[in-house]
């Protein structure tokens, strides 16, 4: 069994962060480890509070897994702190970890900001350049490219700037277009775009954390950056279209709907 960690912080109503993580594993039968640097208070309508794990403890658990359980890939969430965004980059640095996949998670679906002004600058020079491929949405793109995007052609420059200083795979998610929904994939000069019809489903948090953990687990088996993301997104969309309808506001999508 291949084995996955995922750095992250906690949902404790389960759709987003590494309980979103964990599930994605399971329903991926990969072994699924978990770092936790920050616990929420969260559910379906909105983030009500965040106590970040001291960085200390963070170095403690990465020690603890990659010492006993090697992962082999790495899947990195929320971290909300430029101390943590220290700890982590160097400990990936010191035990070698290969096949990271970061999700720069700045804001949550529901809006809420989720990251700190003073830590954008440490994971895009320290933890970004330890990353075979970095997810950002729209919004996450926007704060590492500078500029606001609109449209497709947007997202494609968008790419070519955030490759100025970072020379991985870049996914840039097109969920939040007015226009669409489409995906691009961006590295050294290439552009791949992955269509994606519109799911009309209200229902999607933690869709960023389920598609990078997705991303992580093809990573593990040993498919290639482009095949991991078109069978992260195929998951991504059947636990969409599976309509799953739980709590009072945006709910999680499905994350079981293959078993």
């Amino acid at each position: 069994m291949k084995k996955v960690l995922t750095i992250a912080g906690s949902d404790p109503s389960g759709g987003a962060g590494i309980q979103a993580d964990l599930k994605t594993m399971t329903c991926h039968k990969i072994y699924g480890m978990s770092v936790i640097t920050a616990l929420t208070a969260q559910n379906t309508t909105g983030v009500y509070g965040v106590s970040e794990v001291p960085p200390e403890f963070v170095e403690a658990q990465l020690d603890a897994v990659f010492t006993d359980i090697y992962p082999d890939a790495v899947k990195i969430g929320m971290v909300s702190n430029k101390e943590i965004i220290s700890v982590i980059a160097d400990k990936l640095i010191e035990y070698k970890a290969k096949k990271i996949v970061l999700d720069p998670v700045m804001v949550a679906t529901s809006g809420s900001k989720l990251c700190k002004d003073d830590s954008i600058e440490m994971l895009i020079n320290k933890l970004m350049p330890l990353a075979t491929v970095i997810t950002p949405n729209i919004q996450e793109a926007e704060v590492l490219c500078g500029f606001e995007i609109e449209n497709k052609e947007d997202m494609e420059k968008a790419a070519i700037k955030i490759a100025e200083k970072y020379s991985g795979y870049i996914l840039i998610k097109g969920g939040h277009l007015v226009t669409g929904s489409d995906d691009l994939l961006y590295m050294d000069g290439d552009c791949i775009w992955y269509e994606q019809e519109r799911i009309n489903n209200m229902n999607s948090h933690g869709t960023g954390c389920t598609l990078s953990s997705a991303i992580a687990c093809n990573l593990a088996e040993g498919h290639d950056v482009k095949t991991s993301i078109l069978n992260a997104k195929n998951y991504i969309t059947g636990a969409l279209k599976a309509n799953f309808s739980i709590g009072k506001g945006r709910g999680p999508l499905n994350h079981c709907w293959n078993l």
